[in-house]
């Protein structure tokens, strides 16, 4: 996979307790990468990291991302050929009651990262996760660009586009003039599901939460559309774009931002995401709209051209696949109680590696 270039690499992952940094962190040390890991512990109980065995990590460092001294430390222990930037506050519910803090995070701590990888001065590649959410989004059925102009209403928005414009301002300033460091590149992912995620105030955790406790499964905006895609989708492309970065001169094509998201079949309400739901574990749901709710999008979409143009990336699992296996993992975690979840989770990333071969996808064929 990948062309073989995680095999032996020395990769670093911030945030590599949270949901998506987990998943990435199994995923990379199933290629066979050396993987160390650089996070706060993780934000929930239970959690994805948790069911990982720490033969996964070659080392792992519990830090606050904003901490210079403590990221150059690890960055001198990992010695790091690539780092994937994943560390963050993610809920936009969540930045209405700690806004400072979650700006702090968000953007002060992507421009810690990347001032802790000017000072080492080796040349690693950076992959900056950021968020859909980061462009000014008018609500329309236009899908973003990635040269469509950063915004956002919520400070969590706002935070990730803040985010946008480190990454752009360290690459300008300091990355591309010194052939010593390495490329400086930002992602944006659509709306991420996918067996772990416990999260407050997100939908499928929500909905895995009620069910458990045999509850209707509360609605906040039954008609709002997303972008629905499986965890693995988006780290398929950023470790498609890691490995395709790695033969690549300063100023390449290849060395900015990119979407990654699902295809428009996969564009749902939110009822229909959760009548999905539904149709693999029973229950029911129940409509909680609040006009009073602090303000969250009702539509929202990226247009995935240019990762389909330059990288030859392109979804791999339909909306139904998702659901299917997002699901699937927390009833074999929940409910047949599987006790090596890491392994089952290492099933399904096989699964879905399978049906990228067998649909010609470029980072999983020769």
């Amino acid at each position: 996979m990948f062309e073989g270039y995680y095999h032996k690499r020395r990769v670093a992952v911030t945030g590599h307790t949270g949901f998506k940094g987990a998943w990435m962190s199994l995923w990379l040390h199933h290629l066979g990468a050396s993987v160390w890991g650089y996070s706060l512990p993780a934000p929930t109980e239970p959690n994805f990291h948790q069911t990982l065995p720490e033969s996964v990590f070659a080392g792992q460092t519990c830090a606050d991302i904003r901490d210079l001294r403590r990221l150059s430390e690890f960055l001198r222990a990992a010695q790091p050929e690539i780092l994937f930037h994943m560390a963050a506050q993610p809920l936009v519910r969540r930045s209405y009651d700690e806004p400072v803090e979650t700006f702090s995070v968000n953007a002060l701590g992507t421009a810690t990262v990347l001032e802790a990888v000017k000072l080492y001065r080796r040349p690693i590649t950076v992959i900056v996760i950021t968020s859909d959410k980061c462009y000014e989004n008018r609500e329309w059925e236009y899908a973003y660009r990635e040269n469509d102009r950063l915004g956002g209403h919520d400070v969590y928005s706002m935070s990730k586009a803040a985010a946008e414009l480190v990454v752009q301002s360290w690459n300008r300033s300091f990355f591309l003039p010194d052939p010593q460091l390495g490329h400086l590149v930002s992602v944006r992912a659509g709306n991420v599901i996918g067996g772990g995620d416990y999260a407050p105030d997100r939908l499928v955790p929500d909905c895995v939460r009620s069910l458990i406790q045999g509850m209707p499964i509360p609605i906040r905006h039954p008609e709002a559309v997303r972008p629905w895609q499986h965890v693995l989708e988006c780290l398929s492309g950023y470790l498609w774009l890691g490995a395709r970065l790695a033969t690549e001169k300063k100023g390449s094509l290849l060395a900015s931002a990119f979407n990654f998201g699902p295809d428009h079949s996969s564009q749902k309400t939110v009822k229909e995401l959760v009548e999905e739901v539904l149709r693999h574990w029973p229950g029911s749901w129940e409509d909680v709209s609040n006009h009073g709710e602090p303000h969250e999008a009702k539509m929202l979409s990226l247009a995935i051209d240019k990762a389909a143009r330059l990288l030859s990336w392109k979804p791999t699992w339909s909306f139904k696949e998702a659901i299917t296996n997002t699901v699937a993992w927390y009833r074999e975690r929940h409910q047949t109680q599987n006790p090596n979840m890491a392994a089952f989770s290492l099933n399904q990333i096989e699964t879905f590696t399978n049906s990228a071969i067998q649909k010609g996808a470029a980072w999983a064929v020769k």
